[in-house]
């Protein structure tokens, strides 16, 4: 899977520029809370890190096989809106994001919507899936 350039100017989930938002999380550097990992895998997705995706997705409901995460050269992710969060505090076992995610399929454009829900797991943030909206 080819990695997409990246510009430093601006990070794929649009908060700020890709070294100081999502780039050191792709290298590493474990998520503060739920809203952080969500943006890190909304990049993740944008710049075809299929493979940070799978490493932040909680083991027991990651797909079987990573190929079903293979890049789709039609489908640009654009633009991500962080609707709501909560849980996901110093404390907290589990927080949700609500966001919807704009992307472009063979030119025409689409949106995804989704209640996500994450679980720390070994002390770190992890994507556990959807809830209903």
């Amino acid at each position: 899977m080819a990695k997409r350039r990246v510009s430093p100017s601006v990070c794929p989930c649009g908060n700020t520029s890709y070294p100081r938002c999502c780039g050191p999380l792709h290298d590493g550097k474990p998520a503060a809370d739920p809203e952080a990992l969500m943006r890190s895998r909304f990049s993740a997705y944008a710049l075809g890190r299929t493979d940070y995706v799978v490493r932040t997705w909680h083991p027991e409901t990651r797909p079987s096989d990573p190929a079903e995460l293979a890049d789709d050269p039609g489908l640009r992710w654009v633009r991500l809106e962080v609707l709501g969060t909560s849980g996901g505090g110093m404390f907290d076992a589990e927080g949700t994001v609500e966001f919807r995610a704009h992307y472009r399929e063979g030119g025409k454009p689409g949106v995804m919507q989704e209640k996500s829900r994450f679980v720390r797991s070994e002390g770190q943030w992890v994507y556990w899936g959807p809830l209903p909206l």
